[in-house]
């Protein structure tokens, strides 16, 4: 636009204004049109234009800069306006080509060309200069080395401009997106603590009826701390999702499963945090169309939780409109259809919805979610579009190669050998008072495992375990007589004696993941399947169960002396308690200097280090703990943790002399295993 317009500024300045000997219109005239397809390059999306824009952009360059300034110079007999101009022109280049090489042949080329455009047009070309040439020849010189150490100086500020912008672009995009699960577990906890019932001091009837209503609401308490949990695992998913985003990380394929669409697709919609029962009534779901297709369980879930977040958002003043999930088969794709009847999206939008930083219309939105949802849908191999009208709706199509027979076969081939060494001398038994539900349990496995034991109630199964040794029970949660609850709650207690006690218990069950995962966690079980379930995540969840638990001896961890230290009381708080289920006995500090005070003057087996406190940090204390001339404090295990899970954080950590590194938010589970293979 600069040079478009600037042409004819220049040509009527210089022309009526200072009278200049020499002016040319048609000059003018190709250097403003010049200019003005530059812009139309620029802003076309045809391939030509993207390819040959770069070449078209130097040329046009040359031409308006070098080229027209160098000729007008000339033809204008070295007039002293021209002289200067000619200076301000290699100014103006070097800010258009930073790159010196570039600039050379840009200047070279428009300067020679200029040169002999005027001995082919001018027909006495001789020149009467009448400057100091080698003073002048200085000062184009040094124009040319000023010129490019402000150039330079530029650049590095808005590198550094540029790198604070990413950085703030970054954590708006974490505060931005973690903001909807954060809100999640405040809106949860309030609802908890609005249905606890109100401790009164009384007689017995008093106190009874107080455990009566608090068995009233104990379903809905597992529910909502569920959520609780899911929010926050969905959170620590899309901070993961914007850093893989952000650093354009490649998606990792080899956790990729064959899954039913219909049992994945209905698990993610009981498991959204939706804010109310109105925003769960918009939502319909046809999983009546079902297929089998290959993905990543918590990538997919992603995709449908992003979506379903932007039409929740977009119908939030709308109580009326829906959202329907349709699962279709195709020839050559199955599709997962997104609909929602709101007021769609601008046709001029639609182009680059999936555009990173891209935001249609949610004010505050990263841009990011769509993107990210392209890249998942392009590692499963298929694709993700969206059509929309303004006012009628909006869908977005999930597309999946159809999964073949033989790809199913090969995988269940793959799947049984992936396993077949850790289950093939385990014994495992299955309890559910439905025959088909033992049945299925049994087709499954029976490739795998050396043998299977049924039990159609909870008490045949304390009988079961009482009698025969058993590596892992699956167990149905809703039985008569005796519930999986209880009936895992007397195993623990030890009611089918003490070998069965430690037995690993996975619950079998068709109510919602939120409701069955707290409450079998605190019967004492390790693991949900829900019912139905595919021959993918019924054994991929026993072999997470042996994987976790085989060579987990948690009775050497009884009596163990741990030292936690973090500045959060929150994060000290919750690791000591469940440390302290397990019989390990804790102390606590909240800073580096309290590590050191603590080491020296008592006797501790681990020391629990935060990597990031204030005063001394983790990594100094840990190197102050190595140096020491005293072998009981040099020689205490250290396992670092941090918020920070990239590869040179890591190295700090285990450079600095610590034993092994975790991540926060920290998983116990894994921790138990670090501190197991420690000793």
């Amino acid at each position: 636009m600069a040079f478009a317009s600037g042409a004819f500024v220049f040509f009527g300045l210089l022309k009526y204004g200072f009278d200049m000997p020499y002016e040319n219109f048609m000059l003018r005239l190709i250097a403003s049109l010049l200019g003005l397809g530059a812009m139309l390059f620029l802003r076309s999306e045809h391939p030509f234009a993207k390819r040959y824009f770069p070449a078209y952009w130097h040329f046009s360059l040359m031409f308006n800069l070098p080229f027209l300034f160098t000729l007008f110079l000339l033809k204008n007999n070295f007039h002293e306006l021209w002289l200067y101009w000619e200076i301000f022109m290699i100014f103006v280049l070097i800010a258009f080509v930073p790159n010196w090489l570039m600039f050379l042949f840009d200047l070279c080329v428009g300067v020679l060309a200029g040169v002999a455009f005027f001995m082919l047009t001018t027909p006495d070309p001789r020149l009467t200069p009448d400057f100091d040439i080698p003073a002048y020849t200085t000062a184009i010189l040094l124009s040319v080395v000023a010129g490019y150490l402000i150039s330079y100086s530029n650049r590095r500020g808005l590198v550094a401009m540029e790198k604070n912008t990413a950085l703030q672009a970054l954590a708006g995009s974490i505060a931005h997106e973690m903001r909807n699960p954060l809100n999640q577990v405040k809106l949860n906890l309030e609802i908890i603590e609005e249905q606890l019932p109100v401790f009164k001091r009384g007689d017995r009837e008093s106190a009874q009826k107080m455990i009566d209503d608090l068995y009233l609401v104990l379903d809905s308490l597992y529910q909502h701390v569920g959520w609780c949990q899911i929010a926050v695992r969905r959170g620590t998913q899309i901070i993961s999702m914007i850093l893989n985003e952000v650093k354009d990380q490649p998606l990792d394929a080899r956790g990729f499963i064959y899954a039913s669409a219909a049992l994945v697709s209905r698990k993610a919609i009981d498991e959204y945090g939706f804010e109310s029962a109105v925003e769960r009534n918009k939502v319909e779901f046809d999983g009546r169309d079902d297929f089998m297709f290959r993905i990543n369980e918590t990538m997919y879930v992603f995709v449908l939780f992003n979506l379903l977040k932007n039409a929740l958002y977009v119908l939030e003043s709308r109580p009326e409109e829906k959202i329907t999930i349709t699962l279709e088969r195709g020839e050559k794709y199955n599709v997962v259809k997104v609909h929602d009847s709101g007021p769609g999206i601008p046709s001029e939008n639609i182009g680059r919805l999936f555009d990173p930083y891209f935001t249609a219309s949610k004010k505050g939105g990263t841009g990011l979610g769509l993107s990210y949802c392209k890249r998942v849908m392009q590692a499963f191999g298929g694709d993700i579009s969206c059509s929309s009208v303004e006012g009628e709706y909006t869908e977005f199509v999930l597309m999946f190669p159809v999964v073949t027979p033989g790809e199913l076969q090969a995988g269940h081939e793959r799947l049984v050998e992936e396993n077949r060494l850790l289950l093939a001398l385990k014994r495992i038994l299955v309890v559910d008072d439905r025959d088909d539900g033992r049945e299925t349990v049994r087709e499954t496995l029976a490739p795998l495992v050396a043998f299977i034991g049924e039990a159609s109630n909870g008490e045949e199964a304390l009988k079961r375990l009482s009698d025969e040794e058993y590596d892992l029970v699956i167990m149905s949660l809703a039985m008569p007589l005796l519930d999986g609850y209880e009936a895992t709650r007397l195993v623990r207690d030890g009611a089918a004696g003490g070998r069965s006690a430690v037995v690993p218990v996975i619950a079998y069950t068709e109510q919602p993941f939120a409701i069955a995962e707290g409450k079998a966690r605190k019967a004492g079980m390790q693991g949900v399947v829900g019912k139905p379930c595919t021959e993918y995540e019924l054994v991929r969840e026993i072999a997470r169960v042996f994987r976790e638990y085989q060579g987990l001896d948690l009775a050497r961890l009884k009596g163990m002396n741990v030292l936690i230290a973090d500045d959060s009381a929150v994060n000290r708080i919750g690791i000591a308690m469940m440390m302290q289920k397990y019989g390990i006995v804790t102390d606590e500090a909240e800073n580096g200097l309290e590590v050191l005070q603590k080491v020296q003057s008592g006797a501790f087996d681990l020391v629990l280090m935060d990597i990031g406190m204030p005063g001394i940090n983790g990594i100094e204390a840990t190197k102050k703990m190595r140096s020491s001339s005293e072998p009981r404090i040099s020689g205490i295990r250290v396992i670092g943790f941090s918020g920070e899970s990239d590869e040179q954080s890591i190295r700090d950590a285990l450079a600095s002399g610590m034993n092994d590194y975790v991540v926060k938010p920290v998983d116990f589970r894994m921790l138990l295993e670090k501190i197991n293979a420690l000793y």
